[in-house]
């Protein structure tokens, strides 16, 4: 029998049978109970008695104290873990962080597109619980490397999900059985030589993914903050909340599956290797593409002077300005709260970081995209517009963008996987003769031609912080298409906006008209 055991079953006989000396255990913290004889001893479980106990009652009360921290329920079990960058190239290597309360934990990571593609597992890696900073929203947590791994050029563009779990048997003596945990993170794989597989680049919504990751108590809303309190600054280093298989993660299956191969980035690809560019023809936002910096745009804006086309097949896009700091492992946005931006008092508030469109940046996404998000708002969301129909109404059917989809004018589209719904972009509209035509005075490009509508509210609420908002407006999501302006003005590339971030929903559904209009734009733009 055990030696350790051994002096248990004796601790236990001579005191609670209150026979012969005294047997009390010293137990110091973390350490195995060991026979002595005397008074107990200080310990990790000490016993406090009362004045004139007894030295057998008290050592009984201590030895019952160890029996039920030695029985007591076992510890959660978790893991979470991040990528230490976002994106890279093949060739590159991966730095994954970890932290679990297990002492081993396994890895599997699986490219996500038209399938899941399993590229690498391993188990029995050494694992170690880290310390979350008080500041890790922010700052990051700082933990160390658990695993290094080579992106080998065999790993196709895209993204990758990475599954990190721990198993174990449950407690000693109580809720024995076996438990698991599993979390997940991701990054992207760039290519190498970008262009050689694609002309289509899928730049994610990786800004928008930090901004509402509440891990560590804050993101850039109130809504989930710690105390209901927003924060000003995300990081990309603590555990992701990922919006991906919310939206992007269609169309990606829906264009491997249909013969339209893509390559990928993330959104601050786009402000530190502007290089890429050049290599492609169309450029794609998809879903919820709200946060943009300064540098985004104007990479590519300068892209679409050159030539290159864009499509945004999203809604809220660019809608808040946010700059990039601490290497680009950060985003700042001070959102509603401008006047605190350290920008603000200085007067060039070309940066500041709020709406893009507020009357202090003077740079509306219009500008970009055609459409923007003071014209546009909610639809089936936020409680505007409940009961819509989550359609588009169609305008000019014998536009480009309707060939082949048999549409007339008035008939309506998408509804059925409600394909206009949270978070909708707009511009100002004038009608005549029936028809809807921009005027121009939000930021809207001249020649924009609005091909179809769906109505769109803001919440009143939204409007009270911007002092030009007025909050009975109703505004619409907009399919559109304008020709962007090259150097000394020449023609540029082609933009092309659907104002919705639901758009990739009708993919998932198999919607003929929302397939053939994506298969219009792939082909005409992207080849």
């Amino acid at each position: 029998m055990p030696g350790r055991l051994i002096a248990w079953r004796a601790l236990v006989g001579l005191v609670l049978g209150l026979a012969g000396p005294v047997a009390v255990a010293t137990v110091a913290c973390g350490q195995s109970p060991s026979l002595a004889f005397g008074h107990p001893k200080s310990c990790a479980f000490p016993v406090s008695c009362a004045p004139g106990t007894s030295s057998v009652r008290c050592s009984r009360l201590f030895v019952h104290s160890l029996l039920a921290a030695d029985t007591s329920d076992p510890r959660p079990l978790f893991i979470e873990g991040y990528a230490g960058r976002v994106s890279l190239r093949q060739g590159e290597e991966l730095p994954l962080h970890v932290s679990t309360s297990a002492g081993t934990f396994s890895v599997e990571i699986a490219r996500i597109g038209a399938t899941r593609t399993v590229v690498f597992s391993r188990d029995g890696i050494a694992g170690a619980e880290a310390p979350i900073p008080e500041a890790a929203s922010a700052q990051g947590c700082g933990w160390p490397v658990a695993l290094r791994v080579p992106v080998p050029a065999e790993w196709p563009s895209g993204y990758y999900e990475v599954v990190l779990r721990v198993a174990d048997g449950g407690g000693r003596y109580v809720q024995r059985g076996k438990r698991t945990a599993e979390a997940t993170c991701f990054f992207i794989v760039r290519q190498a030589q970008p262009g050689t597989t694609s002309k289509i680049l899928l730049q994610l919504a990786t800004n928008t993914y930090a901004a509402y990751n509440n891990w560590g108590g804050q993101s850039l809303y109130a809504y989930n903050g710690r105390a209901g309190v927003q924060g000003h600054k995300v990081s990309f280093l603590r555990p992701p909340a990922s919006q991906f298989h919310q939206w992007e993660r269609a169309l990606v299956a829906w264009a491997e599956t249909h013969g339209f191969p893509l390559e990928f980035a993330a959104n601050l690809d786009l402000e530190t290797d502007p290089a890429m560019l050049p290599a492609y023809r169309l450029v794609l936002s998809v879903g919820h593409d709200e946060y943009w910096s300064a540098p985004m745009r104007d990479h590519l804006e300068a892209f679409l002077a050159a030539g290159g086309n864009a499509a945004f097949f999203s809604g809220n896009t660019c809608c808040w300005q946010v700059r990039a700091e601490d290497g680009g492992t950060a985003l700042v946005s001070w959102k509603q709260r401008y006047v605190m931006d350290p920008l603000f008092p200085g007067g060039d508030h070309a940066r500041l970081s709020t709406l893009w469109s507020h009357h202090l940046v003077n740079r509306p996404e219009n500008r970009l995209t055609g459409v923007g998000f003071l014209f546009g708002g909610y639809h089936r969301s936020h409680g505007q517009l409940m009961d819509g129909s989550g359609a588009y109404t169609v305008h000019r059917p014998e536009h480009w963008l309707l060939a082949g989809t048999g549409l007339a004018r008035g008939d309506a589209f998408g509804g059925k996987d409600t394909i206009v719904g949270y978070e909708c972009d707009g511009c100002e509209i004038e009608w005549r003769d029936g028809l809807p035509f921009p005027t121009g005075r939000d930021g809207t490009p001249a020649g924009f031609e609005i091909v179809a509508t769906a109505p769109a509210k803001w919440h009143p609420d939204d409007a009270l912080f911007y002092d030009r908002f007025p909050a009975d407006r109703v505004g619409n999501a907009v399919v559109g298409c304008y020709t962007a302006v090259g150097d000394g003005g020449a023609a540029g590339g082609t933009v092309v906006t659907v104002g919705a971030t639901d758009w990739a929903h009708g993919l998932a559904g198999a919607d003929a008209v929302v397939e053939r209009i994506t298969r219009t734009v792939l082909e005409r733009l992207g080849r």
